[in-house]
């Protein structure tokens, strides 16, 4: 079943490395830490950094401001092939009865380099 037309198809995985193309923190490479597909975000590396009010608590005697990563929106990300180290769209192909992420200007497949 296709994801209702409001949220977008996320055409990162995580480990990749991913340019920000839009936004505050635009021209930045980082690595994907998470992708939230129902959602339609993904949570980037230094990327979209926020500053959030931490109450005291019994563990957290004080209270205090904690920086943090915010998701971002996957239209804002461009993929970087690590075969020719450019930004790029994604292709599929069926290679050995697996589909496989195919890199659009080398043609190179990229790996899953899940950690």
């Amino acid at each position: 079943m296709a994801a209702p037309y409001n949220i977008p198809s996320v055409h990162v995985k995580r480990g990749d490395t991913v340019k920000v193309a839009a936004g505050k923190d635009r021209g930045t490479i980082a690595r994907v830490l998470r992708v939230y597909p129902k959602k339609g975000t993904v949570l980037v590396e230094g990327v979209n950094v926020i500053t959030k009010a931490i109450k005291p608590t019994q563990d957290n005697q004080r209270g205090g401001f904690e920086t943090r990563e915010a998701p971002i929106h996957p239209a804002k990300l461009k993929l970087v092939c690590p075969s020719c180290d450019q930004t790029t769209r994604v292709g599929a192909r069926m290679v050995d009865g697996k589909k496989r992420r195919v890199c659009k200007k080398c043609d190179a497949i990229i790996e899953d380099n899940l950690d």
